[in-house]
């Protein structure tokens, strides 16, 4: 594939955000956070299919036991493949009244580590939590605006996090027993790049970054150089993820809101030239 694929849908994302691939149901789900949507792009099929969940819908995950984690105002609750919400798992209840959840990612050991923030993005009262298998929730980290794209090196020993707002990517060494060091800045992003959103980790040790504001995809080497830049016809890109049997397929979410771009909030599929890590899941 050359370019980029647009996938065929009857409607765009307002928000769209947190693509997540899952190897059970060869399809990928992703939301809509301000249309409190889950959505599902079939592979096999290439049907694709959308729930509303009431509440903002900021991430989800998939289960080991079976069906959805999803990330909900200032809650985890579990969901089925079609979008009914069956239980809720956790409270974020140290969260002010207009925060919610945005963005998380499951680790090799089945724990979630998810960021909060501001509903209107307006100051810095965003948290990073960590979920365990047992379902507690332990804040890790504050003072995040746009808390954003958790992404977990394959050997689980540290993670990169965002501040969108601060165009600055942050490293954290994990723990064995889930502990974070002080964050330090990772990457500090130039003028002309847009602002780090959603982010993965490849088979390599590189980190890819879906740019809001840049219209771009970049890949950063382990030392924290730009190796790569994919263009795509839409500004405001939320992140990205591996996808396929062979995990050499990724998809790229974006929002329309604020935007006049014409194709504005698609699901983008292109071509990154290697592959990813295969999809963390939930083990609690």
């Amino acid at each position: 594939m050359k370019g980029f694929r647009v996938i065929e849908r009857a409607r765009r994302d307002t928000l769209g955000e947190g693509p997540l691939w899952s190897e059970r149901e060869n399809a990928l789900y992703w939301t809509d956070i301000l249309r409190h949507r889950l959505n599902r792009y079939s592979l096999t099929s290439h049907a694709v299919s959308s729930w509303v969940i009431p509440g903002y819908v900021g991430w989800v995950i998939e289960r080991e036991a079976g069906g959805l984690v999803v990330g909900l105002d200032r809650q985890v609750v579990l969901v089925t493949s079609e979008g009914t919400i069956t239980e809720v798992i956790a409270e974020l209840s140290e969260e002010p009244p207009d925060n919610r959840v945005n963005d998380a990612k499951a680790d090799a050991l089945g724990r979630i580590w998810a960021g909060t923030m501001p509903v209107q993005a307006d100051r810095s009262s965003g948290s990073l939590y960590r979920i365990d298998l047992n379902r507690s929730v332990h804040r890790l980290d504050r003072g995040y605006t746009i808390a954003n794209g958790p992404a977990i090196a394959d050997d689980g020993r540290f993670m990169y996090h965002t501040d969108t707002a601060l165009g600055t990517i942050f490293k954290y060494e994990i723990s064995a027993a889930g502990e974070l060091s002080p964050r330090m800045p990772f990457i500090v992003f130039e003028k002309d790049w847009g602002n780090p959103d959603g982010m993965t980790c490849d088979a390599e040790g590189c980190l890819w970054v879906a740019c809001w504001g840049s219209g771009s995809v970049m890949r950063f080497a382990p030392n924290g150089h730009r190796e790569t830049v994919i263009s795509l016809p839409a500004s405001q890109l939320t992140s990205c993820t591996f996808a396929g049997a062979a995990l050499d397929r990724m998809f790229v979410t974006s929002a329309s809101m604020g935007s006049e771009d014409p194709i504005a909030g698609a699901l983008f599929e292109i071509d990154p030239g290697c592959t990813g890590l295969r999809t963390r899941l939930f083990k609690g």
